[in-house]
């Protein structure tokens, strides 16, 4: 009798013993998009500042003196906020050194706006801070100054003259 040699028609199964474990990421890519997706979702929008254009002061000669005169804002170290007009006292406008609108301080510059308007001069505000108070806060004037319509603002150094 002939012997036959018979090939098996599978292959046995090999194991593969490797020292690596291997472990499936897609799961773990799947909580980093639902994650994003969450964050993206509830972050807050922090509104961005206004474009300010702000014109800087040239020197003036006698012939160009405005009809109106300035107004001066004073910005303390606690955040409070005083309005000066001509020979008048300092007014106290804006208390609320947390709070990002200056409702009172707006309605005020509308109306100095306006009286500038009024007698075709140029409306021309001095903004005095102190230099402990807080940066955001004077960004805050100058936003609120950009939305009253001014854009002749100075910066003037009382500080040298004490």
């Amino acid at each position: 009798m002939i012997s036959r040699k018979l090939k098996p028609s599978r292959k046995a199964p090999v194991s593969e013993s490797s020292d690596e474990p291997g472990v499936d990421i897609s799961s773990l890519i799947d909580v980093c998009f639902l994650l994003l997706i969450f964050f993206l979702v509830t972050a807050t929008i922090v509104p961005r500042e206004q474009d300010l254009d702000m014109k800087l002061p040239s020197p003036i000669s006698e012939i160009d003196v405005p009809d109106i005169r300035p107004l001066l804002i004073q910005l303390k170290a606690n955040g409070d906020i005083y309005l000066k007009a001509e020979s008048a006292p300092a007014e106290l406008i804006e208390t609320n050194a947390a709070g990002r609108e200056l409702h009172q301080l707006g309605k005020r510059l509308a109306i100095y706006a306006s009286a500038a308007r009024n007698s075709q001069s140029t409306a021309l505000v001095q903004v005095d801070a102190d230099p402990e108070a807080r940066h955001q806060r004077v960004i805050d004037i100058l936003n609120t100054l950009t939305s009253s319509g001014i854009t002749n603002v100075t910066f003037p150094d009382f500080q040298k003259r004490k």
